[in-house]
């Protein structure tokens, strides 16, 4: 693939991304019927880790952590970074430094599938984080790859300004333009549960 960096990208209405974060990610791979669920080895850095939003996602080559830097130049606040590399890679390719950065341009969040590091510091700063794997193994930053391109991360499609959303359980990601439907899914499903839990 061509190295390719787009700057804009359509992204899921405001109200919907928050209603999808506030079902949260086991009620919203239900609700979209039992779909867009990361692979369960993307586990998040600190227990209370929570974010909803539309995602920016990245391609690096294994180890090197170049377009991260490239992505946090075209994001807006709210995103999400989404990170999948073109062939296996457990390397620390995320530390302290990239996660007061995201923080400094309003990311909301990053998710992974590669190792990051720093994590008693991030952790302090806050910044929710979900990857798959610790590792304090450096990076480079010398491989062309591609921001807000179709991806696959962790075993699951994403496509640039779909909604993201994670906890504890994971993460799942919701099509941008089934947003809506998925977020009325969703409630409809907890007053259901609501209702068996009060009878």
């Amino acid at each position: 693939m061509t190295p390719t960096i787009v700057r804009t990208i359509a992204r899921a209405a405001v109200a919907d991304i928050s209603r999808l974060g506030a079902a949260g990610v086991a009620t919203v791979h239900e609700a979209q019927g039992r779909s867009g669920l990361l692979r369960p080895y993307i586990r998040p850095i600190h227990a209370t880790a929570r974010v909803a939003g539309s995602a920016v996602t990245v391609l690096c080559g294994p180890g090197d952590n170049l377009m991260i830097h490239a992505a946090i130049a075209v994001v807006q606040p709210g995103d999400v970074l989404v990170v999948a590399t073109i062939s296996d890679s457990t390397d620390g390719m995320f530390g302290e430094l990239l996660a007061e950065s995201c923080r400094a341009h309003g990311v909301a969040g990053l998710v992974i599938d590669a190792g990051v590091r720093d994590t008693l510091e991030i952790t302090a700063l806050g910044f929710p984080m979900w990857s798959r794997a610790v590792s304090a193994q450096g990076t480079s930053k010398t491989i062309a790859g591609s921001v807000n391109v179709p991806i696959v991360c962790a075993g699951t499609a994403v496509s640039p300004g779909d909604v993201i959303v994670g906890d504890a359980d994971g993460v799942v990601v919701v099509p941008r333009d089934s947003a809506p439907a998925a977020a009325a899914a969703a409630e409809a499903r907890l007053e259901k549960e609501e209702r068996t839990r009060a009878r």
